[in-house]
């Protein structure tokens, strides 16, 4: 079978060249992980990266996007109440049920998806590949994330138990908006320069958003490697981790469907609640993770985030083509 044949034979059940590059990636750092003055250069180049990305995301988002989205309420506030109280809820539940099989930092690894904000670049194409309200997922998304600088580490200090392993800084605050907030203001603010670039060549933006992501995960994995992650998660860990994450995943898609369909959402609407409602953001939660826990071993708590942008996007992948068939 040809290259294509097997390319296009995955794409169908949600598996993409990115999805491969991520376990491609892992790979990588578990053969040759980055060490000593190496992993400080990898680190720096991540840190410029995430803050490139999300100065590129400013520049590409139309402020009048926004401003226009809000006049949705019932769909903004279904994807933050989803995002922000619905999710945080349902990972405390499941994360003590964890206890008896998986470590205990994978345990505040499921805590710390149900922080996150929603995805921004899959979930806004999976709304329009199923021909669902693509703009309010732009605007929906956009504010989850803006707001999630804010509200993922204040929902994580109150969350995290005080007994934990890990501790969040407070100086935490300022850093992430120094490499996350900053730039995407600034990205705003040079939107006049470059809008139409950006509009008109869509790979730049994409080799940034998923080098990021490769960078942080090689440099996150990497210091995993050299602690010995791969000793303390059998195999039969990972299944268990996987299982939870889907059952969280289809449990969240559930009650997000529901509650659309209560509140009387259009099938527009209720397709970009169900996307932006039930996904989160790797983009966003990876380099916070490395800033609210700076100096302390972060593979195994951003582990169950990692399989879970993975899990959500070959389920949404499958979903939506469905939906669009």
């Amino acid at each position: 079978m040809a290259l294509s044949q097997i390319e296009t034979a995955l794409r169908r059940i949600g598996i993409d060249r990115y999805m491969m590059l991520l376990a491609l990636t892992v790979a990588l750092a578990s053969i040759l992980p980055a060490r000593g003055m190496f992993a400080d250069m990898v680190g720096s180049a991540t840190y410029w990266a995430v803050s490139l990305l999300f100065f590129l995301y400013g520049a590409k988002l139309a402020t009048s996007t926004i401003i226009a989205g809000f006049a949705n309420w019932r769909l903004q506030l279904g994807c933050l109440i989803a995002t922000f109280v619905l999710f945080p809820l349902l990972s405390l539940a499941v994360a003590p049920l964890t206890a008896a099989f998986l470590p205990a930092a994978v345990g505040l690894g499921l805590i710390y998806i149900g922080a996150m904000p929603s995805t921004v670049q899959s979930s806004i194409a999976f709304t329009s590949v199923s021909n669902g309200n693509a703009a309010g997922a732009v605007t929906a998304a956009s504010v989850s994330n803006l707001l999630g600088v804010v509200l993922a580490p204040v929902l994580l200090m109150v969350m995290i138990p005080s007994a934990a392993v890990i501790s969040i800084e407070p100086s935490a605050f300022w850093k992430i908006a120094q490499q996350i907030l900053l730039p995407f203001i600034l990205g705003q603010l040079c939107r006049p320069l470059l809008a139409k670039f950006l509009n008109r060549h869509k790979l730049p933006m994409m080799i940034v958003d998923r080098g990021s992501i490769l960078l942080i995960v090689y440099s996150a994995f990497s210091a995993g490697v050299v602690n010995g992650i791969w000793h303390m998660m059998p195999l039969g860990a990972f299944i268990a981790l996987e299982l939870v994450l889907i059952s969280l995943l289809a449990i969240v898609m559930g009650i997000v469907i529901g509650l659309g369909r209560l509140s009387g959402m259009p099938k527009a609407d209720l397709l970009a609640l169900f996307y932006v409602g039930s996904t989160k953001s790797l983009a966003t939660g990876l380099p916070m993770a490395g800033i609210l826990f700076a100096g302390q071993d972060v593979s195994l708590l951003i582990l169950p985030l990692m399989l879970f942008h993975m899990t959500q996007l070959v389920i949404c992948a499958i979903v939506s083509q469905r939906i669009r068939a």
